[in-house]
């Protein structure tokens, strides 16, 4: 895979992931173009497409498209296969997600995908064992949120005590 977009009915970019090296201006360029391809189809024609050197893989969920570049030997059913499996785990992280999730929690959805999708290749077809890693994840994002909570200002220790060896908080 070379790419994935994920953009709105309205045309706004939501989500990209490049495993290719290009410039902005050139992923900026392909991403105008591509959107407004994919936009431009009726609801009924085939979700691919062969656009330059490489075949477009697209599907939309809900107000969504999760559209997909890849190389011209690569097959579309098991990309089409891949978009529906992410939609998955962003529908059990999220419980039925919606774009809002992706707009506000962009780097849940990005790490998500990053725990799924390693250079454009499928690391874990185990929904089970993504969502176990990502469940991991936020336990220890939380344990270190909680410890920068903890010695960032709510439980300053300004004074240890020789005797008792306890922090008292200020």
């Amino acid at each position: 895979m070379q790419f994935m977009l994920l953009f709105s009915r309205q045309g706004k970019l939501r989500l990209q992931k490049w495993y290719v090296p290009l410039s902005d201006k050139e992923k900026k360029k392909i991403t105008r173009e591509l959107v407004q391809t994919v936009l431009a189809r009726k609801p009924k024609m085939c979700s691919f497409l062969e656009w330059r050197d490489l075949k477009i893989v697209y599907k939309r969920y809900a107000s969504l498209y999760f559209c997909c570049a890849i190389e011209d030997q690569d097959n579309e059913l098991i990309t089409l296969e891949i978009i529906h499996r992410y939609v998955e785990l962003l529908d059990k992280y999220f419980g039925s997600v919606c774009e809002l999730d992706i707009i506000f929690n962009f780097e849940k959805a990005y790490f998500i995908l990053d725990e799924f999708l390693l250079g454009g290749e499928a690391q874990e077809t185990s929904k089970k064992n993504v969502l176990k890693a990502i469940e991991q994840a936020d336990l220890l994002q939380e344990n270190i949120d909680f410890q920068m909570r903890l010695f960032s200002g709510v439980m300053v220790p300004n004074m240890v005590s020789e005797s008792s060896g306890l922090f008292q908080t200020s």
